[in-house]
């Protein structure tokens, strides 16, 4: 069975921060690296067939109707099935962890009498590598060179040939338990755990985690869930952010716009830090920016804007050319080579990440500051190259007008740091320097037949990073130049009202065109609206966003306004933290009766 007629938003979410899998609506999870987010995949369903990978659960016959639902405040996934016979619940969850990984799926009888089936077909290497299995009574254990995955079940299993099969029936009143845990091959198997204990002892930790989120109004719910998913996709042990759970998900399907998210972009850090400040969750917010300390330590000139799970610097590239990739959409890349691209706006986030982090009480490190005289310099020599630009382009390098704005903010930051926090560096210089930068930018970022700004020096284009411009305080947004920019994206830059970054049919990124509407950027522009004013459109268009996410209020990069469907890699961080920031913003205006200012609290320069 190919998985060719499936959508993105079919899927949910479970995870232990550690890694997380992904879910279809009929029961199968159909997508899992492990132990870590960016480890070989040992069910890549995803991305191919069920001959790649899969755990299915559901019902042996008809199934007359199917629902999920997240338990309230948690990441623990209920799926409903009903049959004409009975009603069974699926629950799936991750226990967090204690030494070992598991995923635990309980069968739960609630009406009737419901046969159930269970079908494992475990694939590790991204779907290539059959392991060898051995089943002893009730329990599997599957062996491919490093990795091994034992099944614990009170039901009976057998081989169907290079898969395993059950079937059994639930009662109501009954609970069948399945546990699927991984450890080294060169290790014996942990016992499993126990089930119902692993359950309680789950929905506590995401219970109370959830129950610290600040109120954002009437969108606190949706803020919520975006801030457990972004939790989720938290690597616990060193506090990194991946992008996404997945790789290669498509930006059109049938094109070759796939990229593995499984990585750290330094392109979110502040954004990334102000949800988590806002939101109240200071522990988590410290661990990234310890995170991000540590990435980038080291010599200036190899700053990267992506690292791994832990700081990893060699993320190449390659494609896993046996799989055909969701909606047959190729390459399936393992890796990203744009980890080696020079973009100078990641010097602005990192250093704009490290001054809001002060502003929010948490305590800049000597080794902080240290860090970013180092970067400083060395941006000193840098800012007037050409570079990649935020998004990553894979053509020539130009003269983007946001890596220019941020290389403003990386000098921007450091002078307020020295004058709000009294730490030593040199002021006039870095005052110099954020003065010619701002010069520059309004002398070749703004077009002057157009009538704002555009996406480089050399070309009359749009990018939804202009959106940002008065959000990081390049420019007051009662300038008209920064109206002018917002409104000339809200007209010529947006498709049914959703906001694409760049025009990829015009533009010279090395890529074949075409892309869905990109949702960080739609909410930037309710950011944007909101700041210039027109404060009912900002929330006009927030709501309709939050109207796009799945049933689960899940996000992907993407969505196709055209299909109605969503694009791109599952869940997206990004989206979650620029819907959390979007939602916090608009609570401010709506509490204190006028548009706020919350986006960033540095004063605009003026030119």
């Amino acid at each position: 069975m190919t998985h060719s007629g499936r959508r993105i938003e079919d899927y949910s979410m479970i995870g232990d921060c550690e890694t997380a899998a992904l879910v279809h609506r009929t029961g199968s999870i159909d997508w899992l690296c492990w132990p870590r987010f960016d480890s070989d995949a040992c069910f890549s369903a995803l991305l191919g067939d069920d001959d790649h990978g899969r755990w299915l659960i559901q019902p042996a016959g008809e199934i007359l109707a199917t629902s999920q639902r997240y338990r309230p405040g948690t990441i623990i996934l209920e799926t409903e099935f009903r049959t004409a016979s009975g009603c069974a619940v699926l629950i799936d969850f991750m226990p967090l962890r204690d030494g070992t990984s598991n995923i635990v799926r309980l069968v739960v009888g609630r009406e009737g009498r419901v046969d159930m089936r269970m079908q494992l077909i475990i694939r590790f290497g991204y779907g290539v590598d059959v392991p060898w299995v051995r089943r002893s009574g009730n329990t599997l254990t599957a062996i491919a060179g490093p990795d091994l995955l034992s099944l614990f079940t009170p039901v009976t299993l057998q081989p169907a040939g290079f898969t395993t099969v059950s079937t059994f029936a639930v009662e109501a009143g009954q609970t069948v338990p399945f546990v699927l845990a991984y450890s080294p091959s060169h290790i014996p198997p942990a016992d499993p755990v126990a089930p119902d204990t692993a359950l309680a002892a789950t929905e506590k930790f995401w219970s109370d985690w959830s129950a610290r989120c600040c109120p954002a109004g009437e969108w606190t719910d949706a803020v919520s869930r975006s801030l457990i998913t972004l939790k989720a996709l938290t690597y616990e042990p060193t506090g990194g952010i991946v992008a996404a759970p997945t790789t290669s998900l498509p930006e059109l399907l049938g094109g070759e716009r796939n990229w593995d998210y499984r990585y750290c972009w330094l392109r979110d850090s502040t954004q990334t830090l102000r949800a988590l400040m806002s939101a109240g969750y200071f522990d988590e917010a410290r661990a990234w920016r310890e995170w991000l300390l540590r990435a980038v330590a080291g010599s200036p000139k190899q700053m990267q804007i992506m690292y791994g799970l832990a700081g990893e610097r060699r993320l190449t590239e390659w494609h896993a050319t046996w799989l055909p990739g969701f909606g047959n959409s190729q390459p399936v890349r393992v890796g990203n080579a744009a980890h080696v691209q020079l973009q100078l706006d990641v010097f602005g986030e990192v250093i704009d990440t490290l001054h809001q982090a002060g502003l929010g009480g948490l305590v800049p490190s000597a080794s902080g500051w240290d860090l970013q005289l180092a970067l400083l310099d060395e941006l000193s020599e840098l800012w007037r190259r050409p570079d990649r630009g935020i998004w990553e382009s894979r053509g020539e390098p130009q003269h983007f007008t946001y890596s220019k704005v941020m290389s403003w903010v990386a000098f921007d930051r450091a002078v307020k740091s020295i004058e709000m926090f009294g730490l030593e560096g040199p002021l006039e210089r870095w005052k110099a320097i954020r003065h010619d930068i701002h010069e520059d930018v309004c002398a070749n970022g703004y077009n002057r037949d157009k009538d704002c700004f555009v996406q480089s020096y050399t070309t009359a284009e749009l990018d939804a990073s202009l959106l940002l411009l008065p959000a990081v305080g390049f420019l007051p947004p009662d300038d008209p130049r920064i109206r002018r920019t917002v409104e000339a994206i809200e007209r010529e830059l947006t498709f049914d009202g959703l906001v694409l970054r760049y025009n990829t049919h015009k533009a010279d990124d090395g890529l074949p065109p075409g892309e869905g509407a990109f949702l960080a950027c739609s909410f930037w522009l309710a950011d944007a609206l909101l700041l210039i004013g027109r404060k009912e459109d900002a929330r006009r268009l927030f709501e309709r966003l939050l109207g796009l996410r799945n049933n689960l209020g899940l996000l992907a990069e993407e969505y196709d306004p055209r299909q109605k469907q969503m694009l791109g890699n599952f869940p997206q961080a990004f989206s979650c933290i620029a819907l959390i920031n979007t939602a916090y913003n608009l609570a401010q205006a709506y509490k204190a009766g006028e548009p706020s200012r919350a986006v960033r609290t540095d004063e605009p320069g003026r030119s």
